[in-house]
């Protein structure tokens, strides 16, 4: 079997103190950024009645969105049909505000169920959008264990939070 190995995610891993084993009355990191009310500093791109759009900090490619119910829940079988249902439809908008911004030519599109499944955040269920460019795997991580994010994450925030704006009317 062969291995392929991605070391620009050992920032992540390391930014974990400890094992989760948090309780459903701990804050996740996206309650907490969600209750901050301060978008920017969070980079959350837009705010639904059930769930929100925030950048994912430490993104596989330039773009990386994650959908995250407003309820901290730990399953997908805890969330209702009115959050499954406005999650899909924000999962449609982020891909139109990723077409109209960044154009990629595809999607990686899902969620990590449970800390071994990589779930980074296993006590607040979330959706992550990956936008895909042809070319976008290159030396980079390979050689020189790098991973190469092609724009400034505040640059595609702006312009993301401007889109959501603007389909808002």
């Amino acid at each position: 079997m062969k291995r392929m190995w991605s070391p620009w995610r050992s920032q992540y891993i390391a930014s974990f103190k400890k094992p989760s084993r948090q309780t459903k009355n701990t804050d996740s990191l996206f309650t907490a950024a969600r209750k901050a009310r301060d978008d920017d500093k969070h980079f959350i791109v837009w705010r639904g009645e059930t769930c929100f759009v925030i950048m994912n900090r430490y993104p596989y490619n330039s773009g990386h969105l994650m959908i995250v119910p407003n309820r901290q829940t730990t399953t997908l079988q805890d969330l209702n049909a009115e959050e499954l249902t406005d999650i899909m439809k924000t999962v449609q908008r982020s891909i139109r505000a990723l077409d109209a911004v960044m154009g990629p030519q595809g999607y990686n599109f899902g969620a990590n169920l449970g800390r071994v499944s990589g779930a980074g955040v296993d006590n607040h269920v979330h959706f992550h959008i990956v936008p895909r460019w042809n070319g976008d795997t290159n030396f980079m991580p390979v050689l020189a264990d790098t991973k190469v994010i092609s724009e400034d994450m505040k640059e595609t925030l702006k312009k993301l939070q401007k889109f959501f704006r603007s389909e808002e009317v």
